[in-house]
């Protein structure tokens, strides 16, 4: 009997995490669930397997997990083969932000942060690839619109997301003629639970006039399967990302301090 084919979702339980979920879904998609939080997971398997019952796809395997602890690429890849299936389609969504100065952050959070945002990413998607390569799959590796600019106010989140996308490209150069597409999903601010996290204060997270969760989560899916390279959701942060290319520097550093000084 042959492998199950899947695509995994790290950090699906809630935000931009479980749009994308919802979006592989809808396009007819086998799934594998992966966070810390088993409650949501099994809520959005459910809510999954409800509506493709008429398709035929199966509930989602759901594994409750931190992606972050040492071991976990291998866990996840064990619990896969015990569930007789494989991973086709990576999307490595988990990560969060902090904002301030890196010198009033708490060093153990922001190591922890790039650990999550850097380490966990690289292991998961080299623990993965041999699979991917051989099933001429994809990865969509979600980074941020911040992997454009250098980040004053927040430094080591700005430079998490810039590692994310430099290997993404890296990868798609590596992995095209091999049928495998990689993406960088790059948004700007969104609605979901990353400014809670990331203690940006409520009421700016109001005044931006961001996409929403699963906005992002379609344009992430499109690009993926049109193997687009890098996607920006949105016209605006478009153009802030080709300002964070172009412009000088000091510019940018100066206007990212300014805008975070208001976060």
């Amino acid at each position: 009997m042959s492998a199950r084919k899947v695509v995994l979702v790290t950090g699906a339980s809630l935000g931009i995490g479980a749009e994308l979920a919802r979006a592989f879904a809808r396009n007819g998609h086998d799934l594998a669930l992966a966070a810390r939080s088993r409650d949501r997971l099994e809520a959005l398997a459910d809510e999954i397997a409800a509506s493709g019952a008429a398709s035929g796809i199966p509930r989602p395997i759901v594994i409750e997990i931190d992606v972050a602890r040492p071991g976990a690429a291998d866990a996840l890849a064990a619990r896969l083969i015990a569930e007789g299936a494989s991973v086709e389609i990576l999307v490595n969504n988990a990560g969060f932000g902090l904002i301030g100065p890196a010198s009033a952050l708490a060093r153990d959070e922001q190591v922890e942060m790039v650990d999550l945002n850097v380490r966990a990413l690289t292991d998961l998607t080299l623990a993965f690839l041999p699979d991917i390569r051989a099933a001429r799959g994809r990865i969509l590796n979600v980074a941020s619109v911040a992997a454009f600019l250098p980040g004053p106010g927040m430094a080591a989140y700005y430079a998490t997301k810039a590692f994310v996308l430099s290997f993404s490209e890296a990868l798609w150069f590596e992995l095209r003629e091999e049928g495998v597409a990689v993406s960088a999903l790059c948004p700007g601010p969104t609605a979901s639970g990353f400014g809670a996290r990331a203690g940006v204060h409520p009421g700016m997270l109001d005044s931006v006039r961001g996409l929403t969760a699963a906005q992002v989560a379609q344009a992430g899916y499109e690009g993926l399967m049109a193997g687009r390279r890098v996607v920006v959701p949105g016209f605006g942060f478009r153009v802030s990302a080709w300002f964070g290319r172009f412009a000088p520097r000091l510019l940018v550093m100066s206007f990212v301090a300014r805008m975070q000084m208001k976060r």
